[in-house]
């Protein structure tokens, strides 16, 4: 609740002018039912027509002037909840794109994502409700039983009595319900995992004829989520009836208790009318309540997940240079006896499985790296440490002679142009796809693309480089989408280049051309290429053979085929025996 409250202060005009306006308009509705007791009890025995008519004006005006003044504050109560919400959701956004490696596995993708909409839409539910329903549901509950009060004392007992009895099941049912929608919103986290890794790939699941699978792993998983939220919305939903039946025992008392203290003249007909309606605001005011701590619940439950990442503390911060290391290498890029592993430990001990195990190697200015092994052996993880996406476990890491650790984090990845594995192709033009928001400018972006070997196909669109891509380059071949990421990387003259199997999809003679042109044209880059094929890495200056994490050969391709077997090995099956 803290945390939602923290972002509302921020429009805290907004939400007093709403909460005003419904008290007014609240105070006013209670006054509805005390001018009709009036007119039955005092005006009607005067047999004064025009009496009647002025009251009945009166009553009219107080009916339109409620509307107007509620419709006034539900519109500020929207304004302010939408616009608290917008803010959570810029946050948590922001907060998302700055989590480490170690922090977005720990969450996990699907789960960022169901925090980004279903949470933040409940938080934005009871936010602008809360507005709304917290001020009138007490003030009805409230100022209906202290208007009673003043009525008669004996029938507003009844409602004395009951209205806590109420409020306690209300409350207690409401704490309930937050550990059992914590639960909802985790199985809400599955579907999404699900939805996301079936709809990424579709064409697999098609080509294979596996719908009817997906589907009972679908179904898996909803029918948990359905079973999860049937049991939040059963707990969630027993003070309704309950209440339901409480004030409508209350209201046959009223009607039988009035009954009797009429034919005794102890009160009047108008009283017990007045009465009857003040019972029906209130039944609307507990039941508003029920309704708002229902919302409460699974807001509360949102919240403390979105909180969980906007509090997450900043991932990797820069440490001092009194803690930094230090090397004695002239390159431009050092590994020192680097040892990693993914999770939470951070520290090493006897027997521990590493994904990465004491690795060593350096790469002067303007030279190249290959790195080269099987599926899994930690070539992707190199990467993931030079660019401070994780932080080692063991060793150190140098980028122009300064430990990693000390840069900034746009600093030092500024430094890199780089192509992932599994990279992304956003739904925008060529041209923006390229210069990514960089301010790259047009002839730039033409120049990137022909050395990427992407203008042909480029500039074979009639609409060029403003030919929009689809989501994950859907309308583009995989040559195509490698080659505009290729360009991308390119198109800001990177300090290091690094291509991470960036070359998969493309033909021998395009691979070729492209390495050929990356040599010629960016001799001054750092180039790291992380390769399956021999052929892509074989005329860099250094090649590393990894297995399991560790460094098997390091040498160039031709003291790798003398010293490495492995290296050897692949050499052969790839070029054919005789090579």
């Amino acid at each position: 609740m803290k945390f939602m409250l923290s972002y509302l202060k921020k429009y805290r005009g907004l939400v007093a002018a709403c909460m005003t306006l419904k008290l007014g308009g609240t105070l006013l509705e209670l006054l509805i039912p005390y001018v009709l007791e009036y007119m039955i009890d005092e005006v009607a025995p005067t047999q004064s027509l025009r009496s009647v008519i002025f009251w009945g004006i009166i009553m009219v005006f107080l009916a339109i002037l409620v509307r107007i003044v509620n419709v006034g504050a539900n519109r500020l109560s929207v304004k302010g909840a939408r616009n608290a919400a917008c803010d959570i959701r810029r946050d948590l956004f922001w907060h998302s794109l700055n989590l480490s490696g170690s922090q977005v596995d720990r969450f996990g993708l699907p789960s960022l994502t169901s925090r980004m909409t279903s949470d933040s839409y409940n938080v934005q539910n009871f936010l602008q409700s809360g507005q709304s329903l917290g001020v009138r549901a007490p003030i009805m509950l409230v100022g209906g039983i202290a208007v009673t009060m003043t009525m008669d004392v004996g029938l507003a007992s009844i409602l004395c009595v009951m209205a806590p009895i109420l409020l306690v099941v209300v409350i207690g049912v409401s704490l309930k319900g937050i550990p059992l929608y914590d639960r909802v919103q985790e199985s809400l986290d599955e579907i999404v995992r699900i939805m996301r890794e079936d709809i990424t790939g579709i064409r697999v699941i098609k080509a294979l004829s596996k719908e009817d699978y997906e589907r009972r792993r679908y179904d898996r998983v909803n029918e948990t989520l359905t079973r999860r939220d049937r049991k939040a919305g059963v707990v969630m939903a027993l003070p309704g009836p309950l209440m339901t039946l409480a004030l409508n025992l209350g209201l046959t008392l009223v009607v039988v208790v009035g009954a009797v203290r009429v034919n005794r003249g102890v009160t009047r007909p108008g009283v017990i009318l007045a009465f009857l309606t003040y019972f029906n605001l209130i039944l609307m005011g507990v039941m508003s309540l029920n309704r708002l701590f229902m919302m409460m619940s699974k807001a509360t439950a949102s919240a403390g997940r979105i909180a969980a990442v906007i509090r997450q503390p900043e991932g990797l911060e820069p440490v001092p240079e009194s803690l930094a290391a230090h090397t004695e290498q002239d390159a431009c890029v050092v590994f020192d006896r680097v040892s990693f592993r993914y999770g939470e430990q951070t520290e090493v001990h006897e027997g521990m499985q590493m994904s990465l195990s004491n690795i060593s190697f350096s790469i002067k200015k303007g030279g190249s790296l290959g790195i080269i092994g099987a599926t899994g052996c930690g070539k992707t993880t190199i990467v993931n440490l030079l660019m401070r996406f994780y932080d080692a476990t063991d060793g150190h890491i140098f980028v122009d002679g300064q430990d990693i650790r000390t840069y900034e984090k746009d600093c030092l990845r500024r430094k890199f142009g780089v192509v992932f594995q599994n990279d992304v192709i956003f739904a925008e033009s060529l041209a923006q796809n390229i210069d990514f928001g960089r301010g790259v400018s047009e002839e730039e972006i033409r120049t990137a693309a022909a050395n990427a070997r992407a203008q042909d196909f480029i500039e074979a669109y009639e609409d060029s480089y403003q030919h929009s891509a689809a989501i994950h380059g859907a309308n583009l071949s995989g040559g195509q989408r490698q080659r505009v990421l290729v360009a991308r990387a390119l198109a800001a003259h990177p300090e290091i280049l690094i291509l991470d199997d960036a070359s998969s999809a493309l033909d021998y003679r395009t691979d070729a051309a492209l390495r050929k042109t990356i040599r010629e044209e960016y001799q001054d880059t750092t180039t790291i290429v992380v390769a399956q094929r021999i052929s892509s890495i074989m005329s860099l200056d250094d090649i590393i053979m990894l297995d399991e994490g560790e460094i098997l050969g390091h040498g160039s391709h031709e003291e790798l085929l003398a010293s490495c077997p492995q290296y050897r090995e692949i050499y052969r099956t790839q070029m054919g025996e005789g090579a």
